[in-house]
């Protein structure tokens, strides 16, 4: 599996955290960006990078990690694109469900609830939404076609 991992300037701390952690627990990473901390950048532009490397992926499990600072913006560009479902994720639970039930690919992440401070929650997030596998129930797999025929 490869991670593509961005944000805007809102998230940009705990990306670089996130990124360290991937890195460190052997995970295939690429920052698509920013570089550098810039506080008049916008988000879209940074969702769209990390999709359509996604997109253009030929692993069998490309994913993407999005952080900004309520995760909101982040979620909500990423699913404009075909067969993108990125969750909002705040707690552990949450991961499971939304990999579990709904195949989630994109984990966005809100930065102003995951401060940095708050690792071992961010860990535990980022540890169950890698690890859990889609359940593959016939609804899911259903819902989940049902959402690609809307984009």
């Amino acid at each position: 599996m490869k991670v593509y991992l961005g944000s805007d300037h809102g998230g940009f701390d705990l990306k670089e955290d996130v990124f360290a952690y991937l890195v460190k627990r052997g995970i295939e990473v690429e920052d698509v960006g920013p570089k550098e901390l810039d506080p008049r950048d916008d988000f879209p532009q940074f969702a769209q990078a990390a999709v359509l490397k996604m997109m253009g992926d030929e692993d069998r499990d490309p994913r993407a990690i999005l952080i900004c600072k309520g995760g909101q913006g982040m979620a909500m560009a990423a699913n404009r694109f075909h067969g993108i479902r990125a969750s909002v994720v705040w707690d552990s639970e949450e991961a499971r469900m939304t990999r579990n039930d709904n195949d989630s690919n994109v984990l966005c992440l809100p930065a102003r609830v995951l401060q940095r401070e708050d690792e071992q929650i961010w860990h535990d997030i980022v540890d169950t939404w890698l690890h859990t596998e889609f359940a593959g129930a016939v609804r899911f797999k259903r819902r989940n076609a049902e959402l690609d025929e809307l984009s």
